[in-house]
């Protein structure tokens, strides 16, 4: 069996590679905001975006075939819906998400990314917070 933290340094590396490589091959960022952006507009970087969302869905399904464990919390659709547009919003005032920030711009030593991730990191830790402790019913079960 693999020491408990090795696939997390290994799926780590992975994504640092994937970032590095599309970083190396089209220029851009490995944003996946943006690239949802850009998938979704037409010219120039489309078929790039498009290809690197399809890997990503690709590496999922091969996951899921490999029988990797993924666990999710039950929670109602309106609250899983409600979740994704604040993320949406907030991907858009950050001017990026934090595969774009936490990936790739920590790489690149952006102060920018640096203070976005920060900000991803105490909302997280805050919305885990009010969500466990002070929202009846809102804990793991």
């Amino acid at each position: 069996m693999l020491p408990a933290m090795l696939p997390s340094l290994i799926g780590g590396v992975l994504i640092g590679l994937a970032a590095t490589l599309f970083w190396a091959e089209t220029g851009r960022v490995a944003g996946v905001s943006g690239l949802l952006r850009g998938a979704w507009r037409d010219g120039p970087g489309r078929s790039d975006s498009v290809l690197f969302l399809l890997g990503l869905v690709a590496a999922g399904v091969i996951a899921s075939l490999a029988r990797a464990q993924a666990t999710a919390l039950p929670r109602p659709l309106w609250l899983l819906l409600g979740a994704g547009v604040l993320v949406g919003f907030g991907t858009r005032v950050g001017g990026g998400c934090t595969s774009g920030h936490g990936v790739c711009g920590l790489a690149r030593l952006s102060r920018r990314s640096l203070v976005a991730t920060l900000t991803f990191m105490a909302t997280a830790a805050a919305t885990v917070f009010i969500a466990g402790h002070l929202v009846p019913g809102g804990g793991v079960p």
